[in-house]
């Protein structure tokens, strides 16, 4: 197993890309602490990654709030003894026009998607100096980092303000041998979707993509995997993988083809 030995810390891991990647990371011999608010769906991660042979330790936390993600660390350091992996992968969004955002709309967005990113990635990298042997840090990001959606203002910048950050993070870890790597996913079919769009929806625009479909999270946990592992991706920091199925291609008319 490529992770046999590391520990891996995951915000939102209760469920979607961050529960896929727990489990992914797992079956690969990472023990695996996370964080959510979701305490039913955080039991079920729990149970199957220690049904995987692996330890899992599960912190009830905001982490848009810098005392939870503190208490994260804590907890995780505490009882399996260091850090790793990191992905940063929870984010919320509220969706509106510019003209009609609110300060709290925005602050609501920033907490998980951008300041936890920023909290998180402090405390993993001081800890994994600390222990001198390196470390890999993962955000997941978005295509709408790079390419703009309407009703997204507060969503876009922060996901664009974490692949600067994490390239960033990445010259200045270098020399401790820290890799820092985004991942853009495009649409993927988590329960989170289901906050902005109903099954018909997603069923009827999915259908409109390249590839038919939404993405599923475990495309994005391999590529987790992949970003994590020192044997696959050991000379990879500083880029922002994208994985969207083809989202942000052009739409060809037949006309065109």
């Amino acid at each position: 197993m490529k992770l046999s030995g590391k520990t891996a810390v995951i915000t939102g891991g209760a469920r979607g890309i961050g529960k896929a990647s727990a489990l992914a990371l797992a079956k690969e011999g990472a023990d695996i602490a996370f964080a959510d608010l979701l305490e039913r769906e955080a039991a079920e991660t729990v149970s199957e990654v220690e049904a995987l042979g692996r330890r899992a330790v599960f912190t009830h936390a905001d982490v848009g709030k810098r005392a939870d993600c503190e208490r994260l660390f804590a907890d995780t350091i505490g009882t399996l003894g260091r850090v790793d992996i990191l992905l940063n992968n929870a984010a919320a969004s509220v969706r509106k026009l510019l003209i009609d955002l609110e300060v709290e709309d925005v602050e609501k967005t920033w907490g998980p998607t951008l300041w936890s990113v920023i909290h998180c990635s402090q405390l993993a990298a001081r800890q994994m100096i600390a222990q001198g042997d390196g470390g890999s840090i993962i955000s997941i990001s978005s295509v709408q980092g790079v390419r703009p959606y309407a009703l997204s203002t507060a969503y876009n910048g922060a996901k664009a303000a974490v692949i600067h950050m994490s390239r960033t993070w990445a010259v200045e870890l270098a020399q401790h041998g820290i890799r820092v790597n985004t991942i853009e996913p495009g649409w993927i079919d988590t329960p989170g979707e289901r906050n902005h769009a109903d099954e018909d929806e997603i069923r009827t625009l999915g259908a409109k993509l390249p590839f038919k479909r939404l993405g599923k999270p475990d495309e994005i946990a391999g590529l987790v995997v992949f970003l994590a592992s020192d044997e696959d991706a050991g000379y990879v920091t500083g880029s922002s993988l994208r994985m969207d199925g083809g989202f942000i291609l052009p739409r060809m008319t037949k006309l065109e083809y």
